[in-house]
């Protein structure tokens, strides 16, 4: 599926939402909420797994959004049984933008001692050498995801269960994980030793379940439990519930810190705090560290809000809607021309033209990535009347690839790998521009110290070159990594 329009193919991309479920009648139609809730992390496919006692496993896996898909109750039907998990998507790895249909999770496996699926939210960092060696010793690959080298290493693995076995797999993986699985009769959670991707747990009745963010647990009416933390294994059974351990070796815990400013949802919790007051927070410390006269202050809808109403709240200048977004934007239904295609952004937003004409405006956006509709919103600004426009982004500049389950590009085509910030104010064409700082972003998610350049607290590769696993296959392929510009 391409992008939907110029605006999204200058955002980096979610990467993919996982859920699943165990001791509820229906499973099915508690995943297709859960991925529901989850939707703004993958919207290009999605797919449920589940296993009825009588039935045995049921699998759906389908192309575009959830609610295309898994609302009609024939699909709901067709996946009976207690247990399930669900999986959505976008390619972060495999081919990308010409995803097949056996590229989509949840992956299955039919094993000596029975059939188990799998869902993976992040990137093996590894999968090239891991998948060159799998296939030397005659496994079939049917995708080109670098998910499935997870079943091919349970299968060839000694161990006496599933849960054994995936723990031996796991082992051999390098990257970022954060994995639902199951078999028959239980599910099983576990998140990379560094925990770069998100996975909670929760309790729904007698039941149990598993997610990527707590906004999937609300929407079924789930009791938020606890997050599954970082190098942890649960299985969890219908009947004797929850059983932890931690199977791989203790490392400082490393989670994405753009999942504060981006990724996540706004109602989401995350290690214990409101995402939408982190980033209002980081918001009311952009205003301390980069404060300008203007008349108002406006978000880029709709992830740069909370920052907008934190940078108002902080510089006492008045929060506006100045941009407005159109609710109901699916895809672009119509680009035969290069007029239309450059269109995009007005498709998806439009200036609140009365609120801005004549006045000095800040606009607060969550990033910079290669530029293109930054460049596009300044100009719908300033045709509107605006006499000054100034940017103020809650992120540090986004000058490195993520390698951890986000798509980004190449780092030639990040402006921050090759301008500096007065450089990027001139190409951008506005009156200011300014990121917020790397310790102030430190600062804003709790961090009262800032950020400990000997052992940074999260990952922060995307913003500091600073990798908390090397990317194996990326730089085999002959990444560099080096310093950005300063």
């Amino acid at each position: 599926m391409p992008p939907a329009h110029p605006f999204d193919d200058d955002k980096l991309r979610e990467e993919c939402g996982i859920f699943g479920v165990v001791g509820v009648q229906d499973a099915a139609s508690f995943i297709a909420l859960g991925l529901h809730a989850l939707q703004h992390r993958g919207q290009e496919a999605g797919g449920i797994v589940t296993h009825d006692p009588q039935l045995g496993f049921n699998s759906a896996r389908r192309f575009g959004y959830v609610r295309d898909n898994f609302t009609s109750s024939d699909i709901i039907e067709s996946l009976p049984g207690p247990i399930g998990i669900g999986h959505v998507r976008y390619s972060t790895a495999g081919s990308k933008g010409q995803t097949a249909i056996r590229d989509v999770q949840p992956f299955f496996g039919e094993f000596a001692m029975g059939g188990a699926a799998i869902a993976h939210n992040g990137n093996i960092t590894n999968a090239n050498a891991l998948r060159r060696e799998l296939i030397e010793r005659g496994s079939i690959f049917q995708s080109s995801s670098d998910s499935e080298c997870i079943i091919h290493l349970m299968a060839r693995s000694l161990q006496r269960n599933i849960p054994e076995r995936m723990e031996d797999a796991l082992r051999r993986v390098e990257g970022a994980f954060s994995v639902v699985a199951m078999t028959r009769t239980k599910l099983i959670g576990v998140r990379d030793p560094l925990g770069v991707r998100p996975l909670v747990l929760g309790k729904i009745g007698d039941g149990w379940c598993l997610a990527s963010e707590t906004c999937a647990l609300d929407i079924i009416g789930a009791e938020f439990l606890r997050e599954i933390e970082p190098g942890e294994m649960v299985v969890i059974n219908a009947d004797t519930g929850v059983e932890s351990h931690f199977p791989f070796r203790p490392q400082p815990s490393k989670f994405c810190i753009f999942e504060h400013v981006y990724f996540s949802r706004p109602d989401s919790i995350l290690g214990g705090r409101s995402v939408y007051e982190t980033r209002e927070a980081i918001g009311r410390e952009l205003a301390k560290e980069s404060p300008v006269e203007a008349d108002l202050v406006c978000p880029v809808p709709d992830s740069g809000t909370p920052a907008a109403i934190g940078y108002s709240l902080e510089s006492g200048i008045p929060y506006a809607m100045g941009i407005i977004r159109n609710q109901y934007m699916g895809r672009t239904f119509i680009e035969p021309t290069e007029q239309i295609r450059n269109m995009g952004v007005r498709l998806k937003l439009n200036v609140n033209r009365a609120l801005i004409e004549g006045k000095r405006v800040i606009l607060v956006d969550d990033s910079v990535v290669r530029g293109t509709t930054s460049r596009k919103i300044k100009e719908m600004i300033l045709d509107a009347g605006a006499k000054e426009v100034h940017f103020r982004i809650a992120s540090p500049p986004t000058a490195w690839p993520c390698f951890y389950g986000v798509d980004t590009p190449q780092r030639e085509k990040l402006l921050a790998a090759t301008m500096t910030e007065d450089e990027m104010t001139k190409h951008l064409a506005v009156d200011s521009l300014r990121f917020i700082s790397l310790d102030g972003l430190y600062r804003a998610v709790g961090e009262s110290q800032g950020r400990n350049k000997d052992c940074p607290q999260y990952c922060d590769a995307c913003f500091s070159g600073e990798y908390p696993v090397t990317p194996a296959d990326m730089v085999e392929q002959g990444f560099k990594m080096q310093p950005a510009a300063e």
